[in-house]
């Protein structure tokens, strides 16, 4: 099992709608980087759900991959802010992954909690500059963000 943390924003969709769904396709990622981690992902990993664009932005649950690589059908979509008129339906060019509530989290673990707590090297997160929605998390600092969230 590996870790990850993906982003979203409350207003468009928080922990609480996973919570209320139950399962959910975590589409509209169009970064080749974040989309390539989203394609790495298998059924049962882990990963944290991060609220971004609101404040204070921070850890608010755990979620686990349920299906991996699935096609993310807004690519096709003309009238989806995601639509891709360069990706062919033949050869998909964005793949995604469906993913499973498992928690939500007593408190918010804040991204200053985690500036405090980890280096840029620990948690791709607290680098400067980095605005990727999908990260992979060291399974050591993962047990510590566990621990924090409690």
């Amino acid at each position: 099992m590996k870790y990850w943390l993906m982003k979203s924003e409350p207003d468009v969709y928080g922990i609480d709608d996973l919570q209320r769904d139950g399962e959910t396709l975590w589409d509209g990622v169009r970064n080749y980087q974040a989309r390539n981690f989203l394609t790495s992902m298998e059924p049962g990993d882990r990963a944290f759900f991060y609220h971004s664009n609101t404040s204070p932005p921070g850890i608010v649950g755990m979620m686990e991959v349920a299906k991996p690589r699935v096609v993310d059908p807004t690519q096709f979509d003309a009238k989806s802010k995601y639509y891709d008129p360069k990706s062919p339906e033949e050869k998909p060019r964005w793949h995604t992954v469906t993913v499973s509530f498992v928690e939500k989290y007593p408190t918010v673990v804040t991204l200053e909690a985690l500036r405090q707590a980890f280096t840029p090297d620990e948690l791709l997160l607290v680098r400067q500059g980095n605005r990727l929605s999908v990260m992979p998390i060291d399974e050591a600092v993962a047990q510590k963000i566990i621990e924090m969230s409690q």
